[in-house]
Order: C-alpha cells, then structure tokens, then sequence
C-alpha cells in the first residue's frame, strides 16, 4: 500500500532484511518471532509489514496493534512510524495508553501499552477488527506481556484462527516464547544479526559497593557523575546516563548542572508530563546530557545520543510473602539490559558506551533478567487469569509457571479481598483453590485501571469520600513516591498544587472509572470525611493494604497487622501516633521494616479498614506462676483490647499448662515429701517390673498432671499426688505396699524407712535394730534386694551391704570390734 511506503532512511535498518522472512513465516504459520538488536529498526519497520500483510490478505481494514511496556514507549513509536510512513499521527497511526487515546477509526497501526491490550482482551476476546498483532519487547518478561501471549494462544486456537501473531525481541527469547507457541506448529524465529553502526566499550569500574538496602549508594552514584562528565569531555554527541530510579536521576541531574553549565542537561523517566517526555526525544539544536531510568533501555530513540553511561544498576519488584510487604530492590543489570542499553549509543551513528563497572564483574551478571513471574506479587495477575479462565493461571500456557506458593498466596489476597470466592459461596467462607471463582466485585476491580489492593480501596471509598477525593487519593499512591518524612498527606497535598500531568491524567481517568460504576452516590451522613485529608488519605491507604495498618509500641516502632515490625525515622512527625496506615515499607533493613510512606489514622478506621483481619480469641498464658485467661480482640496480629476470662476453657488451660512444664521444667509445680515419695516408689516398679507400672518421667507426668486443673489459678495449685495416683495401675496398685513398701518391720519391733531415690531402695537402720535379721530383704515380689546401710550410734554409715547373711558371717567381725571400741556402753554380741 502505498499509505505505508517508508522513508528512505529506513532502508538500511538491520531489520528490514528479516521483514519478508516475517511475512513468509506468517503466511504458514501465522505467527513469528522477530529477533534483532537494540536499534535494529524493528518497532519501527515490522508495524507497517504487517499492515502490508494484511492488505495482500484483502483484510486492509483490519488493524495492527503494536504493544510496548510503558506509555512513554508507546507514544514515541506511534510517533516514529507516523514519521517514517509519511502518515499523521492520529489518523492512520495512532496509540492508546491510561488516560489518553490518539486516533480513531481511520487508524491503522495503533500502539498501546500490554495492559490497554490485556483489558481489551478481557473485553473482547475475539478482538474483533484487528488483523495482526505484534508484542513488542517480550524479552522484558513482564507480568502482563507473559499473560497477554497466552491469552492470544488461546484467541488464536478457539476464535481467532487468522489472528497473526509476532513477537519481537531485542535478546534471545525463543525457549520462553516456544512453549506458548511450540504447540502444533513451531514457532518460526528469524534472526536479524548485526548491528547499524560500531559501537565501542569502555570499562570504568567504581566503588565496589554500588548498593545497599536503600538503594544506590551516593558514592556509587557520585561515581556515575563523574564519569558522565569525563564522557562528555572525550567523546562527540549527546549522552545518555542510564540510573535505576527516579530519585537517583533528580540528584545526578542537579550535580551535572553544577558541573557542566555549558551542556543542557535534561530527565527522562514515566513519572513526566508526557510534553515533556516528547520534547526530551524530540531531536535539539545543542548538546544535551539526558539522564533516565530504565525506561529508554529500549523501544525509545534519543535522537543525537552517540555516548551511553551505564550505571549497571536496576529497581524490580519485589515481594515478602511472609511480612506481605513489597519493594523495590535495587540489584545489578544482566548482561542482555546492559547489552540493551549500549545499543542506545549506536542507533544512528557510531557510539561509546562507558560501562561504571568492570569486565570481571560483567562476567558474573545473569544472562537475562528474571521474569517478573518469579519475584512479584501475583495478586492482579492471579485475579486478570481468573477472569479468563475459570482455572486461572494453572490453565494458561505461559512461558513460565508461576511458583505455586506464590500463586496461592496470591489467591488468598483475593478472597480477603472479596475479589475471588468458592464456588456456591457469598466469598465469605470457603477457599479451596480448585473451586474458587471470580465475584462481581472482582470484575469491578478490574474495570479499574489499579492494581487490585488500589481496586479494592477505590471500590470501598467511594461511598465515603466521593469519586473526586477517591480518585485524587488513589493516583497519588499509584504514583509509588516516597515523602520526607514518610508524610503522605503532606504529598497529597503537593500533587494537588503541582498538578503533574501524570497524576492529573490518572486522577480523571479513575475519576471517569468510578463514575460509571456508580461510585458518586455516597453513603448517608459520611460525605464530610472527603475534606479531612488526614481520615479520607489513611482510609484508602488502609483499605488498600489493610496488613499494613500498624500499631505503636513506643520509641517510633509499630507492629504490622500482618504481625511484621516496622519503625519510622526519628525526625518523623509520624513517630509520636498511635495508629498509622502505611502505604509503603522497605523490609531490606533487618528485623523491622522502615516506613517510606503512611498516614496517621485512629482506631475506628483502622477497625473498618482491617474489618476483614477482625477476630476474637481466648487466650491463656502463665505469668508469674498463675494462670490467667483472657478474651483479645485482635485486628490480624495487633491486639485492639481484652477483658479477663473467669471460667477459661478446662482443655485450653491444660494445654497451656502443659507447655509451660515442658519449657520450664516440673520443678516449678509443688512437689509434698507424699508425692515424692510415691513417684519414686512408682520408678522403682516400672524399672524393676515393667508393665503394667507407667513410666513416672517429666515427659510421662506432663499429661497425667495437667488433666485434671481447670479449677486451678495458680502452678502452686496443682495436685501432684492425686496425679501420680490417677497413674497407678489397677488392680495391680493394690500390691503397692507389698511391692515397694514405705517401711520395713524390723526383729527388733521398730519399723524402718525405705526411700527409693537411688537406683535402688535403701534401708537405713542401726546395727543394733538390724540384729536378727538374718538375710537382705526383697522388694518388687523378690526381684530386687534392698541396699542396707548399717548406722553407728551416732547414725553414722558403719557398713553398707546388699547381703545382710554374708555381712553377717564375715563382715561383723572387723565391724564389731571397731563399734566396740568407740561406743562401749553399747551391747555388741558376737552372734547377733
């Protein structure tokens, strides 16, 4: 067609020597994938291709859609494609990204972001009048490009048969990619090699701590800096300085306005007005430092760089499901990113990349980046399949499963959410995952342009705050920024007089969106909580995350519903309040996570916010030897208020008195000389006889004394003795004193004691009552001798045997005439 003619420019891009490959492999196959190098020319070239394909089809009127990740990417393609096709933007090249949409009928090739097509795919499975479909830049592996390609396997198999399907990418993703396509027919590959212009590498390593918990360390970032400006000194061209944040790239910026007045030194990053984010790739008449985030990593030209700077660095999400707290970590680029954004220099003539690290630390990077599958929430992920599928994301082909504790933990979300419920239920019991479906209020969520939490806080405020207030408050924490102080009514309250593009847009987008769900009819006598910032900021925010409403516990430290810990900073205006929603915590700094952004909030909303985490236990514990009982209501793992408990559940008292002996030891109960006595006596048969005697040790008493306490309050309380005898064996107890007897009848009329602490009994007696007992007595029905320990007058051991006949024969003699000799008045017979 010649509508789609292309500017003689774009001849000698790499990629348009794979272009009739691309449509060949479509005509067998209907779908391919594109693999060429960053500056190849494929997001550029293969859009019109497709047009073309389309027209040779006789299906011209059919549409192209192109995806990128990010609406910043989005908008410069659609404006690229509408260059070099000599078209205008709006008419036959248009896009569509949140908040904004340029085009119309008439468009042809209409670029949007993964997720304008993922909600179209919700809405419209058959996608009716689009032709062909090319996912740009699958090699980034986001959560929404994974879920997009096996969406459109399944629109391609069930309803859309003619449906062309390409993937491009900038870095080897076959494997990925194989297995949503591989089924049936493979999935055709043409590779595009080369590179449009020579690109050098130049190593400067830097600190070798590039950075912490917090994020990139400011030597690491001093070090960007400087090599940023040797950069600009040695080579030709704009440069282009790539760091992982938005914050790293403000601070980097002010220090090269100090340091290079003479060069014009601009941002780019999502969070812009998007006329300014088109001025910074709008080609300029003098030489410009521009610094960004990752979001020029690819898709995008800055037209006149010829130099990158590469701080190595990247932000990804991250997720605690353990604390239910999310991040973003800042860890090293693989060698694909790094390879990504080098090519940056080399677009459109010869280029330089300076790499802030060293060839031995380029070795050890990952080949590619994780895909966002096994590292971040799944929660909106998990509630967008169920919306598709009826078995979620465990029916999809993606490239990779997602890990299946991960995806549960994320299904749990949603059912306290109320977006996900069992079969047959209102979504308030019943979780089982093979049974779970989507509920009306899930569907709603995802009629909104938030993530789910931000859904849901939007869908249950509304009715307090109406839609203007609700929106305003719900942009402002999809911003994810970060307020000194960690104040985040103070942010609001920023935006609202900056009145960034960004924030405006989302605002009146999810205004619109509320709208029309009805979320401006509020609910009777609650309306006035709109003008109260303070109350209408931490509502949302703890609707959103209501794990995360945290309680004081003194000194800035706060426990998390989710029964994390968390602290704010001393210079805080927060540290002194009770109650706080927190919107945002970094967990990467030890024990307890560190607040980043909150609102102060009181017990009420923080009851109506978490009613879902609401619940009410007994408790029983034993404090200072007693034995308190105790009813809590709790909101998740912070304790709201409790009032003593006077009749406390007989087997929870048991139970808990049970591990306090097992931790503490039986020492701590009351152990009378009767109860001691009987369990050693039980001991000794158990160890002589055996069964049926018990075993008496510390882990067989637990039970038999801790059966029987519901009446007791106290440790001392407990009845040793009548336990040891619910222990004892009938019928064979009543043999007790027969086989291990408290005292012996001696000849000479006395009784003697029998004690049982050793290992076996012993009979202390004095020589002179011992006369006439000729032999050892026997204990456990003659099994076992007792020890005899034959004491002096003065009670002193004179001889100590276990056979009393042998003592006698021998044994007396050299005994007698020692006892003799010191205790004369006595009598000492010879045959005793």
């Amino acid at each position: 067609m010649s509508a789609w003619a292309l500017a003689p420019e774009t001849r000698d891009l790499p990629a348009a020597a794979g272009l009739g490959e691309v449509r060949a492999a479509l005509a067998r196959s209907g779908t391919a994938l594109l693999q060429a190098p960053p500056g190849s020319g494929k997001t550029t070239l293969l859009p019109p291709a497709l047009a073309g394909h389309l027209a040779d089809l006789r299906r011209g009127e059919e549409r192209v859609v192109v995806t990128q990740p990010r609406r910043v990417a989005a908008r410069a393609a659609a404006r690229r494609i509408a260059a070099v096709t000599g078209t205008t933007l709006g008419q036959e090249v248009g896009f569509a990204v949140r908040g904004e949409r340029v085009g119309g009928r008439h468009t042809r090739i209409e670029v949007v972001t993964t997720g304008v097509l993922l909600r179209r795919l919700q809405r419209d499975p058959a996608l009716e009048g689009v032709g062909a479909v090319m996912l740009d830049e699958v090699h980034e592996r986001t959560l929404e490009a994974d879920l997009v390609s096996a969406m459109l396997r399944e629109v391609r198999e069930a309803l859309r048969p003619d449906l062309a399907v390409v993937a491009a990418s900038a870095t080897p993703a076959t494997a990925a990619l194989q297995r949503v396509w591989g089924t049936g027919a493979d999935l055709p590959v043409i590779v595009v090699p080369g590179s449009p212009h020579p690109l050098q590498v130049r190593w400067h390593p830097g600190p070798a701590v590039r950075h912490d918990e917090r994020g990139m360390t400011r030597a690491a970032l001093d070090h960007v800096v400087g090599v940023t400006c040797r950069a600009a000194a040695e080579a030709e061209g704009d440069v282009l300085v790539f760091l992982p944040g938005v914050a790293e790239v403000d601070r980097a910026a002010r220090s090269l306005l100090d340091r290079l007045p003479g060069i014009r030194v601009e941002r780019l990053h999502g969070r812009l007005d998007p006329r300014e984010q088109d001025r910074v790739l709008a080609r300029a008449d003098v030489r410009r430092i521009v610094v960004a985030t990752p979001v020029a990593e690819s898709s995008l030209t800055v037209p006149g760089v010829r130099v990158v700077v590469d701080s190595g660095l990247v932000r990804v999400p991250r997720l605690d499901r353990r604390r239910d707290l999310a991040r973003l970590e800042t860890i090293a680029a693989s060698r694909a990113s790094a390879e990504q954004r080098a090519g940056r220099a080399a677009r459109e003539a010869p280029g330089v990349v300076y790499r802030t690290w060293s060839p031995e630390q380029h070795g050890t990077l990952p080949e590619h980046p994780a895909p966002e599958i096994a590292t971040a929430d799944l929660a909106t992920f998990a509630l967008q399949a169920r919306a598709w599928s009826r078995g979620g994301a465990r029916d999809l082909v993606l490239p990779d499963d997602p890990p299946e504790h991960a995806l549960q933990h994320a299904e749990r979300v949603l059912v306290d959410l109320g977006a996900l419920a069992a079969d047959g239920t209102d979504g308030t019991d019943g979780t089982a995952q093979d049974a779970l479906r989507i509920t009306p209020r899930g569907h709603s969520m995802l009629r909104l342009p938030l993530e789910v939490r931000l859904a849901r806080a939007a869908l249950d405020a509304v009715g307090r705050l109406g839609s203007r207030v609700t929106a305003e408050i719900v942009a402002a924490l999809a911003e994810e920024v970060r307020s000194p102080g960690a104040d985040l009514v103070r942010r609001l309250g920023e935006l609202r007089r900056e009145a960034p593009v960004s924030w405006r847009r989302s605002r009146e987008d999810l205004e619109r969106a509320l709208d029309r769900l009805g979320g401006d009819r509020r609910e009777p006598g609650l309306a006035v909580m709109g003008s109260q910032d303070d109350a209408a900021v931490g509502l949302v925010v703890a609707l959103a995350h209501p794990e995360r409403i945290a309680r004081s516990r003194g000194e800035g430290r706060y426990l998390l519903a989710s029964g994390a810990g968390c602290h704010v900073d001393a210079r805080s205006p927060l540290r002194e309040e009770e109650w706080l929603a927190v919107a945002d915590a970094d967990d990467s700094r030890g024990a307890d996570a560190l607040v980043r952004s909150a609102v102060p909030i009181d017990g009420a909303i923080a009851q109506e916010a978490g009613a879902a985490l609401r619940h009410t236990f007994s408790q029983v514990v034993v404090q200072e030897g007693r034995i308190v009982a105790r009813e809590v209501e709790a909101l998740g793992a912070i304790r709201v208020r409790e009032r003593p408990i006077s009749r406390p559940d007989p087997q929870q008292v048991q139970e808990v008195l049970r591990d306090y002996l097992r931790a503490e030891g039986l020492d701590r109960l009351p152990w009378p000389p009767a109860a001691r006595e009987l369990r050693q006596r039980m001991a000794f048969l158990h160890a002589a006889i055996g069964e049926p005697w018990p075993a008496v040790d510390d882990e067989a008493l637990l039970a038999a004394l801790t059966t029987s306490v519901a009446p007791v309050r106290r440790v001392a309380e407990v009845d040793t003795l009548a336990g040891l005898r619910a222990l004892l064996p009938w019928p064979e107890a009543a043999r007790l004193e027969e086989l291990a007897p408290t005292h012996l009848d001696l000849p000479s009329g006395r009784r003697a004691r029998l004690t049982y602490d050793g290992d076996r009994p012993i009979l202390a007696v004095a020589v002179q009552h011992a006369f006439g007992l000729r032999t050892t007595p026997l204990l456990a029905g003659g099994r076992v001798p007792v020890v005899v320990h034959l004491l002096s007058p003065a009670g002193r051991p004179a001889a100590i045997t276990s056979d009393l006949a042998g003592f006698w024969e021998s044994g007396y003699r050299a005994v007698r005439a020692d006892l003799r000799g010191r205790y004369p008045k006595h009598a000492w017979p010879e045959r005793p």
